[in-house]
């Protein structure tokens, strides 16, 4: 049988550890990178007679979460108990939320594929709890033992989980990135995936179009988004072949091992009784005020989906462009300083020349250099300069690029007169004058009659050699719009 045959279904649960500076329950360090053990307080090694004290940063970065979903942020959540053998949580339970989590409901809005093939898609929440991070266990270091690392107990998560609303690999990881966005747009996770900070539990399963959902299996901590999608299309393959073998699926929780591109079974998958979950008797229930979601709601950046609207509304981008321009806060917040520095007005040519710059020349020189745009060494109000420049005739796209190359190079200086200075000092200034233009024509014109000939016999590659020829003669600082005009004109008469 086909894989069409079969209908995929994905659900994500995404740990977002949230960036406070002590733990979730304790006043212990989060910072990254520390030796073994330095940053376990008594109440993360579970000593007897401490109690655990809640943490009002972690707290209001689920609230900022929620209001940034859509979601309802309930004005009462309870902390439980979830019961279960961790070899790194010394004392045998997890704090965890789950009958009342502090965050229900809600929905992103996803962009899948590119080009025309390209659609959108609202993967809705189920909800977003807060919970304690385990150890960490480590096995390289020690020959037959593991050792037990408990910097990370107790670090503050954020578990989000969506619904079983994704049907393909492309959709899991596109709802992922959106989710690893924003979470950094709003300033509540740094998304470091190779620090542990953003991890990616894929549940996933197969079923016959409009059948009942199959049996899932719990594909656990997936590091990178290629992970991610390696992990599902094997997963989804290998059930496949399972079922049309004549076998049964079995609930269960797996690996995924990037070395083989393969799943494997870790443990059969428990159930929510299995963790016997309790409301934690430390713990008071968690109570926010409306006032204090109120207060959160104020102080809110604009978010992705607002500004893409806002981008295409006010400046004519395509939804493309916007969506890409907001892929990122770092990519937005340049794109926005350079709109600024060029005090570009709706429907002027800035908007969309500086988002080609910046999504075209800009990004590649980037990627060349291994850097992200945060470092890039043309700020924004440079870039601002140089599309100025080009939108109001004073260089063409090609001499841009060298005014450009010069900027990343460290000409011309700071702020937006940098490009000014490169275009002056090199004369790189586009030729306008009809009066100067016309003589090189002539000459070109003159030069070469066998494409004189072509043109007029219907040969249109003709005419973009001799305009080629024009812009050589003039050392590319021939106004390209201008030059057509003239040597149609020329040749028609």
């Amino acid at each position: 049988m086909s894989r069409n045959d079969w209908e995929v279904v994905i659900g994500l649960e995404i740990h977002a550890q949230l960036n406070t500076a002590s733990k979730i329950f304790s006043a212990a360090s989060t910072a990254f990178g520390a030796e073994p053990n330095v940053q376990a307080s008594a109440v993360d090694i579970a000593l007897p007679g401490v109690l655990p004290v809640l943490n009002g940063g972690a707290v209001e970065r689920a609230i900022r979460f929620g209001v940034a979903i859509g979601a309802t942020v309930a004005p009462k959540s309870v902390f439980a108990r979830k019961n279960y053998f961790y070899p790194d949580l010394p004392k045998g339970y997890q704090i965890s939320q789950f009958e009342l989590p502090v965050v229900q409901g809600g929905a992103i809005t996803i962009r899948v594929g590119d080009g025309d093939k390209a659609y959108e898609k609202t993967v809705q929440l189920t909800r977003a709890h807060l919970e304690e991070d385990a150890g960490k266990s480590l096995h390289e270091d020690f020959h037959g033992m593991s050792g037990i690392d408990l910097n990370r107990a107790g670090t503050p998560l954020l578990e989000i989980v969506s619904e079983p609303d994704m049907r393909s690999s492309t959709e899991a990881v596109a709802y992922a990135r959106a989710l690893h966005a924003l979470v950094r747009w709003i300033d509540i996770c740094d998304g470091n995936m190779q620090e542990g900070s953003f991890r990616c539990d894929a549940n996933v399963s197969v079923r016959r179009p409009g059948g009942p959902l199959g049996t899932r299996r719990e594909i656990k901590n997936l590091n990178s988004f290629r992970f991610l999608q390696q992990a599902i299309d094997f997963e989804v393959q290998w059930q496949i072949d399972t079922i049309e073998d004549g076998g049964r699926i079995q609930q269960a929780t797996v690996l995924f091992d990037p070395d083989t591109g393969e799943t494997r079974m870790m443990r059969s998958k428990e159930d929510a009784h299995d963790y016997r979950y309790f409301p934690d008797p430390d713990l008071l229930p968690l109570v926010i005020s409306p006032e204090w979601i109120a207060r959160v709601r104020s102080e809110m950046p604009e978010l992705p989906g607002a500004m893409k609207a806002r981008l295409v509304d006010d400046y004519g981008l395509s939804a493309y462009d916007a969506a890409s321009l907001t892929a990122s806060k770092e990519i937005a917040a340049y794109y926005q300083a350079m709109l600024a520095a060029a005090d570009a007005k709706p429907g002027s040519q800035v908007p969309k020349l500086g988002a080609n710059w910046v999504m075209g020349e800009l990004a590649a020189q980037l990627n060349r250099a291994e850097r992200d745009i945060g470092d890039s060494p043309v700020a924004p109000a440079q870039l601002a300069g140089l599309v100025q420049r080009i939108a109001d005739g004073t260089i063409s796209n090609n001499i841009a690029r060298k005014v450009f190359a010069a900027l990343w190079n460290g000409e011309g200086g700071t702020g937006p007169d940098a490009a000014d200075r490169i275009i002056e000092a090199q004369g790189l200034r586009q030729v306008n004058d009809s009066s100067a233009l016309e003589p090189l024509i002539d000459e070109v014109l003159a030069a070469n009659q066998k494409s004189v000939d072509e043109f007029r016999a219907g040969k249109d590659k003709a005419f973009n050699a001799l305009v080629g020829q024009v812009m050589k003669a003039s050392r590319g600082k021939a106004n390209p719009a201008q030059v057509n005009e003239m040597l149609k004109r020329k040749l028609e008469a």
